[in-house]
């Protein structure tokens, strides 16, 4: 949804008008909305907490396999739906009465969910923090000049608990005082806050109501399903390269370069979720690079890099593995960039000066809905003197723990940072309600080269990395605050209430995610390049650290010149996917997608594009029916396999190995 023009968000956002009015709740429910203290209960307390570890789990997974997390903003508020419910029918049927389940509370559950999984997606366990340690600092390359010695430190619960406290709360508030201006005033659309809304007030309806009940039916066999299915696989992965995970579907030789489909329940589920775009564009990415570029480069070996290197130095393969792929992020994020900062100033100029730019219909006879939505969203107002007493009191800590914990970072740049924030994730937050793409890995990316490159040799590489952190973690979350207060205008929602249930899931998420992070740590052989859990965007942030220090020096042969094809491929491709008719930019590829197969391999590629395929055949034999059931199955298999991630775990830690190894060899 990046690369809309405002003919398209027109009409995205009048189809979206027609669906809330279809489903909006009828004129007494509004009477009935409960104080927004009482939207928050016990209940529903504990069902965000179960369904935010379930998330973390299968996002951490995600994070440290692929580093794909397609959005499950939607899928949260099925499941935050199926436990509340599932919970007063067995009351019901217990004969106890329990308080009506209603749509604010729905709400509210799905918000604190998110904010509490988000910390373990946007946490920086898979990218920044964990680019941090040993072995990411070992495969950076020893001998390489800006990667210095002391540029590393180990991961543990006690100071990423403690780092995610200090900068996570902070964006909470950066953008509370311009509530009104981005949800009332500018009716920015925040698609995937809308779709969010549009779910819930259609389950609280007497129609949604039966429709709910059919997405909860197929959510459970199909969870249940993908739980059963990868118990089964478990008893054959006893050893390294053991399983179904492992089978060669497409012939050993293939199976080498990692084509293979390996029937994994996470990425069909998510190959359901995300668009035929990325899926294709993620199997383009897979046969230009594994099945093209790197089998033509290891044939290069002893001309290209000395034959004498393992592939995974960084003098070698991975080299041209890592720093195209950075190329690739980098060509595909400054464009978006660029393109959203003009979108976003263009926009706010010709509102400023009453210009009809307006992204949503002429709002002067507004449906009486319409203000009882402005009405309860403005009565429920968020002092601005306590959000930014928040704001700077958190920013205060901040600069104090931050280079206590990091000394190579100096206080002085933490004061720019939060003195800029604001800035920034306003621009972020207008885009990202144009367009649904948040832009936080961006500013990130800039604020890790900036320091990187002022920090010098010694200090570079930390003060990067913690730099992006910070940064990318304000930008996002207050950008991720916008999307959800969208939600509840639309369902009729406190923004009090809204808030608070926001920071409550974002500290159970600072508690919940290195807990996580540390289950997989402990677990598996995580940064294994050759692993499952390769981390991929742990060594892509590191190696863009030392880039920002060391400059060009640090790439290996010939590799400068293919990064600049592949930079300029990423702007011309989403130049032509912007300039061209709809019919031909539809085809084009993405570049951010097509990057993530570069290092990590084509299998999930393949396992993402089965279920586009499901997804695709289900809307030629029954649109409407596909329609009603691809999240809540895509969700089931996502949950079931992820669930079973925490037992898994829990035996490897025990030393509890599979009984059998399942191998495949050939013939003699």
């Amino acid at each position: 949804m990046g690369n809309m023009n405002k003919d398209e968000l027109n009409e995205m956002v009048k189809s979206e008008r027609e669906d809330i009015e279809e489903i909006r709740p009828e004129p007494e429910d509004v009477k009935r909305i409960t104080p927004w203290k009482r939207q928050i209960t016990i209940r529903g307390l504990i069902a965000s907490l179960a369904i935010g570890i379930i998330y973390s789990v299968i996002v951490m997974k995600l994070n440290l396999t692929t580093g794909l997390v397609p959005n499950l903003n939607v899928s949260a508020a099925l499941l935050a739906f199926v436990f509340i419910r599932t919970w007063t029918t067995l009351l019901e049927k217990a004969g106890i009465v329990s308080t009506p389940f209603t749509r604010q509370e729905n709400t509210i559950i799905q918000t604190c969910a998110v904010a509490c999984y988000s910390i373990a997606v946007g946490g920086g366990f898979g990218s920044y923090l964990l680019g941090l340690d040993r072995k990411t600092y070992e495969q950076a390359g020893i001998d390489t000049e800006g990667n210095t010695p002391g540029s590393t430190k180990e991961p543990g619960i006690g100071w990423m608990t403690g780092f995610l406290f200090v900068s996570s709360f902070v964006g909470l508030l950066a953008l509370v005082p311009l509530r009104k201006i981005m949800i009332i005033d500018y009716k920015l659309p925040y698609p995937s806050g809308t779709a969010t809304a549009v779910l819930i007030n259609g389950f609280h309806t007497p129609k949604g109501d039966k429709m709910a009940k059919e997405q909860v039916h197929g959510f459970m066999r199909f969870f249940s399903v993908s739980f059963l299915w990868a118990f089964f696989q478990w008893f054959y992965s006893g050893g390294e390269q053991c399983g179904f995970v492992q089978f060669p579907t497409f012939g050993l030789k293939a199976w080498k370069n990692s084509f293979y489909f390996d029937f994994s329940m996470t990425y069909i589920g998510a190959g359901m979720i995300c668009s035929h775009l990325v899926n294709l564009s993620l199997l383009l990415g897979a046969v230009l690079s594994w099945g093209v570029m790197w089998p033509l480069i290891r044939g290069l070996k002893g001309e290209w890099y000395p034959g004498t290197l393992s592939e995974s130095s960084m003098k070698s393969l991975n080299g041209y593995k890592v720093f195209i792929s950075i190329s690739l992020i980098l060509g595909d994020g400054l464009y978006n960039f660029l393109k959203i900062l003009y979108f976003t100033v263009t926009n706010i100029h010709a509102s400023m000066n009453k210009k009809e730019v307006k992204i949503s219909p002429d709002n002067q006879n507004q449906p009486l809905d319409d203000l009882r939505r402005n009405e309860v969203f403005i009565r429920e107002r968020i002092p601005v003197g306590v959000a930014c007493a928040g704001y700077i009191l958190f920013s205060v800590v901040s600069i104090i723990v931050i280079p206590y914990m990091f000394p190579e970072l100096k206080w002085h740049y933490v004061v720019v940072a939060y003195v800029l924030a604001p800035t920034l994730s306003f621009c972020n937050a207008y885009g990202a309600g144009l367009t649904d793409m948040n832009m936080a890995y961006n500013y990130g990316k800039v604020a890790l080269f900036v320091l990187a490159a002022l920090s010098g040799k010694s200090n570079g590489v930390v003060a990067g990395l913690v730099g992006c952190g910070l940064i990318k973690s304000i930008v996002s979350i207050s950008s991720d605050l916008m999307h959800d207060l969208k939600t509840g205008h639309l369902t009729f929602t406190s923004p009090r209430s809204m808030l608070v249930s926001q920071a409550i899931g974002t500290a159970i998420g600072c508690v919940v995610a290195p807990l996580t992070f540390f289950l997989f740590y402990k677990a598996f052989d995580v940064g294994n390049p050759n692993g499952e859990y390769k981390a991929p965007y742990a060594i892509i942030y590191r190696n863009m650290a030392i880039l920002g220090v060391e400059g060009f020096s640090a790439l290996p042969h010939h590799c400068l010149q293919l990064c600049y094809g592949f930079f300029a491929f990423a702007v011309a491709a989403n130049l032509v996917r912007d300039l061209t008719p709809k019919r031909i930019g539809k085809w084009i590829p993405l570049p951010m997608a097509m990057a993530v197969p570069f290092l990590v391999g084509a299998y999930f590629a393949i396992d993402m594009c089965v279920g586009s395929l499901i997804v695709f055949a289900w809307h030629k034999l029954n649109r409407e029916k596909a329609n009603l059931m691809v999240p809540a199955v895509a969700s089931g298999l996502i949950c079931g396999d992820g669930l079973w991630i925490l037992p898994s775990s829990i035996l490897a830690l025990a030393k509890i190995r599979p009984p059998i190894c399942m191998n495949f060899f050939p013939a003699k």
